[in-house]
């Protein structure tokens, strides 16, 4: 078996995970790039509502998908396009999750899926600062002129994924786990009729029967020092697959929710959170609107300078921003904080 897979990227609507208005998917055969197909799509309906923030990002809007099928209806054409491939996607576990929910609030059943996760491969095969898809993308070698085109994400990941295999001397993605000491992760079919929402699927589905939306409320500016709270123990129990697990989390700069909040999300998914830079830290979250371009731009909090010096010392620590962060343990920055 060569270097086969199907490489993946999502855009949501809005904060919640199955609100897709967009997909890229990228098919490599042996390790060559062979075919190529995106959409756009409405989001599944009652979840179809187009967030400020995520427009900011993508540059969808709702008129560019109206009357267009939604996703529940493009679903068969999407799988029929990845077929048995192992999926791969740049943060995984976001890219997995919009098919999880988007499902689960369609109704619709879905197959299992054995993936795997390029932000995970660059931490372990590249060094740098941040392993935002831009970075790892040009680590690689992958031009990526139009970052959050699905189409463009979906292909860069493909070529993050064919670059590590090569640098580690691996002819298909069982053989370059193996070599790294990783496990292929999967997500489970699911039956709408026998299996458990996710909490990101009974979460959005209970602020809508509340009349709440989907949107969290945004907390009131307070000057001075963030409070930290406290620093929960990691779940143990906890996805190994994860990207945020057996990290050490430290948080920086204003964030659009409560750093205690964030700490006991972090933890949830593995992470040990602290509240200052050490020897330990694996990982910085940057509040204050911070996005991976900033690391050349020099907007940069103390901490993060801390890191920057750090890591050019040899030290391998990640830069993530707080958008990033909120993807990965399944939240999202309210619309209203950022407007």
């Amino acid at each position: 078996m060569g270097l086969d897979f199907t490489a993946i990227d999502f855009e949501t609507a809005n904060g919640f995970r199955g609100s897709p208005c967009a997909v890229g998917l990228t098919k490599v055969r042996g390790g060559v790039v062979v075919e190529e197909a995106s959409w756009l799509m409405r989001p599944p309906e009652n979840h179809d509502r187009f967030d400020h923030h995520n427009v900011r990002i993508h540059g969808i809007r709702p008129e560019q998908v109206a009357g267009l099928p939604r996703f529940g209806e493009l679903f068969p054409e999407i799988g029929a396009f990845i077929g048995e491939d192992i999926l791969a996607a740049h943060n995984a576990a976001f890219d997995l999750g919009v098919i999880r929910s988007a499902l689960e609030v369609s109704g619709l059943a879905g197959p299992a899926y054995d993936y795997v996760c390029t932000v995970m491969l660059s931490r372990r095969c590249y060094s740098l600062v941040s392993n935002s898809l831009p970075y790892a993308a040009e680590e690689a070698g992958v031009p990526l002129v139009n970052h959050h085109d699905a189409a463009e994400d979906a292909r860069a990941c493909a070529g993050i994924l064919i670059d590590i295999a090569a640098r580690n001397g691996a002819g298909s993605i069982a053989e370059l786990h193996l070599s790294l000491g990783l496990a292929v992760s999967r997500q489970p079919a699911f039956d709408p009729l026998l299996d458990p929402l996710s909490k990101a699927s009974q979460s959005a589905l209970e602020a809508l029967a509340g009349g709440a939306g989907a949107v969290a409320p945004v907390r009131a500016y307070q000057p001075g020092w963030p409070e930290e709270g406290a620093n929960p123990l990691p779940n143990a129990f906890a996805d190994p697959g994860h990207p945020l697990f057996g990290q050490t989390v430290v948080f920086t700069g204003e964030l659009a929710i409560p750093r205690p909040e964030a700490k006991i999300r972090s933890a949830e998914f593995g992470a040990r959170p602290e509240s200052r830079v050490t020897a330990r830290t694996t990982v910085l979250v940057v509040g204050d609107g911070f996005v991976a371009a900033d690391l050349r731009s020099g907007r940069l909090t103390g901490k993060a300078r801390r890191v920057l010096e750090l890591h050019e010392r040899g030290r391998r620590i990640e830069v993530l921003s707080e958008g990033e962060f909120l993807q990965m343990v399944g939240g999202h920055i309210p619309s209203a904080a950022i407007a």
